[in-house]
């Protein structure tokens, strides 16, 4: 079997309505979408990394932050992510895609790497997996999201999918369409998925620099465990964005 070209795609832009500008925000002294670059970067098995970025004006500041970073940079539709997604995958001649989002910087490489071996040990299978998620059963913090796919599985989705939320959200219609593709869930244990670690508000800023102001070194990755521990210790920092609630994707049902 010819070996497959892994590559990771961030998504990317200055535009939140929860929290603008979120991906340029500092953490030690470097952006949230460079703590994001380092952190998919240290996973093994990547071979790339494409910043997918809109064409927007304001996005200049992202695709320049992904260059300093040492990314490739894709620039593409700001409302159609899936058609985003399809043009830097295709740009990049990816055979299997990573899907990271920027406001992931707590996001963990070796979660990504087992799940990126898991997926390379699923290819010899009669059926190999089409896609590979840590989203569809949850057991990890939220925040430490990943999705593995095929370029195949997402040059179908992109070719059928129609609904405002699938162009918006990129894989809904693969999950969604367990008859057409080969899915899997990936989980961990203990079950860690009451934590929340996305940053999509400002209590979740609050919470993400708390984190890294305590265990931060410039761009040096301190791991989960690392994290837990903290945590464990300091119970009043899970407090600051216990409340907050995942914004639901638009025109899918609650």
């Amino acid at each position: 079997m010819a070996p497959s070209t892994v590559v990771a795609i961030i998504q990317a832009r200055m535009g939140s309505s929860r929290l603008p500008g979120k991906v340029m925000l500092p953490l030690c002294g470097h952006s949230v979408l460079a703590q994001v670059i380092t952190r998919v970067s240290a996973a093994k098995g990547i071979d790339a990394v494409v910043v997918a970025t809109s064409t927007s004006p304001e996005d200049d500041v992202v695709a320049a932050e992904a260059v300093r970073y040492r990314a490739t940079v894709f620039r593409g539709c700001a409302d159609d992510v899936l058609l985003r997604y399809y043009g830097a995958a295709l740009s990049a001649g990816a055979d299997v895609v990573v899907r990271i989002t920027a406001d992931c910087p707590l996001l963990d490489p070796e979660v990504l790497s087992e799940m990126l071996a898991r997926f390379r040990d699923r290819a010899a299978a009669a059926r190999p997996l089409d896609y590979l998620s840590n989203g569809l059963v949850r057991s990890f913090p939220r925040g430490l999201d990943v999705e593995v796919f095929s370029f195949a599985a997402l040059a179908r989705c992109h070719a059928q999918a129609t609904l405002p939320y699938e162009r918006e959200h990129v894989t809904p219609y693969i999950y969604g369409h367990p008859e057409l593709f080969a899915i899997d869930a990936y989980t961990g244990t203990p079950d860690r998925s009451a934590y929340r670690w996305t940053l999509d508000t400002p209590e979740d800023w609050a919470f993400i620099e708390a984190i890294y102001r305590s265990l931060g070194d410039g761009c040096a990755i301190f791991s989960t465990a690392s994290v837990l521990a903290l945590l464990e210790a300091r119970p009043d920092l899970v407090a600051l964005n216990a409340h907050v609630s995942q914004k639901a994707p638009s025109g899918a049902a609650p």
